[in-house]
């Protein structure tokens, strides 16, 4: 049985969806953010099919986004599961959160962002106090089989987040894929920091297209989605989804037809209404293009001067 419950949001994308499960134990998938409202909805639509927050045995991260990762804060009994990277916002210590600063101040020095807008540092964190203040009690991955739930297993799929899992039951064809697969809407691909602090930053947009590829090769019949209703025809919107990114990417090509431009002055072009009011969001969208098109060739990146990165056609 998988019972979705609907639960509402402050932000954009609007209401989030959480995914009740009967197995061998009782588990939720995701728990909304940590609002008055959320937790309303998570506790009538349990009541509805006769549960209370204490009968639930494990809390499911698809990741560790706050509108997904609230409310595992009023699952007193749960156990708390989720990929390793979810931790390192929900114990949100001083060095990561020194060590997120200094990731997203210096991306947005390479990306020609001017210094007025390195406020957005600040605003990366904003949604942090509509986090969860539990931590992971057991971390899951790739290939392990989902504790509880015979015949399911974990897929890691990132790429919208670095901590992002899909799970997967090939015997029903079902899947709850977060916000891999959405109905009306192709996930952001947001830049985020690397887990460990040497590596290079990971290339958001070609772990997602890498992620949603790999479906294609799957018995998937229905996906219960983070947002929205379920996904039945998958395969052809995630064939669509591929090519209209495909589409954005060389609209970016074209645009560097008239000499090298910065990630900031590409965002401008791209986003004229909106890069301003979501500054985050449209610079982490025009990376995604850009590491695609240096992907297939199709442009070169040059360092300037003060470490600004300029982009030109090959």
């Amino acid at each position: 049985m998988i019972h979705k419950i609907v639960i509402p949001t402050p932000f954009a994308v609007g209401d989030v969806n959480a995914f009740v499960v009967k197995g061998d134990a009782l588990s939720i998938v995701d728990a909304g953010p940590k609002t008055p409202e959320a937790l309303e909805a998570l506790k009538q639509g349990l009541k509805e099919i006769g549960y209370t927050f204490n009968d639930i045995e494990q809390v499911i991260l698809t990741h560790h986004h706050p509108d997904h990762a609230g409310w595992m804060d009023a699952f007193d009994r749960a156990e708390l599961i989720g990929h390793p990277y979810n931790d390192l916002w929900l114990k949100r210590d001083a060095a990561f959160m020194e060590y997120h600063d200094r990731f997203y101040l210096d991306c947005l020095k390479e990306e020609g962002v001017p210094e007025v807008n390195f406020k957005w540092v600040e605003k990366m964190k904003r949604p942090i106090k509509l986090m969860g203040e539990r931590t992971l009690d057991r971390t899951i991955g790739e290939g392990d089989e989902w504790s509880g739930h015979p015949g399911w297993i974990v897929m890691e799929t990132l790429g919208h987040a670095q901590s992002h899992i899909a799970l997967f039951n090939e015997k029903t064809g079902e899947m709850i894929g977060g916000d891999l697969v959405l109905e009306k809407v192709s996930s952001n691909p947001l830049i985020e920091p690397p887990a460990n602090p040497s590596d290079a930053r990971p290339k958001s947009m070609l772990q997602y297209n890498n992620s949603l590829t790999r479906l294609l090769d799957l018995p998937i019949d229905i996906v219960y989605g983070g947002h929205g209703n379920e996904v039945q025809d998958v395969h052809s919107l995630i064939e669509t989804r591929l090519q209209k990114q495909h589409e954005r990417a060389m609209k970016v090509h074209g645009m560097l037809n008239e000499g090298s431009k910065t990630i900031y002055q590409l965002t401008q072009q791209l986003f004229p209404a909106v890069y301003e009011r979501e500054l985050g969001l449209t610079l982490s969208e025009t990376i995604g293009q850009t590491d695609y098109l240096l992907s297939k060739g199709l442009i070169r990146e040059n360092v300037g001067e003060g470490g600004v990165l300029n982009y030109e056609q090959t």
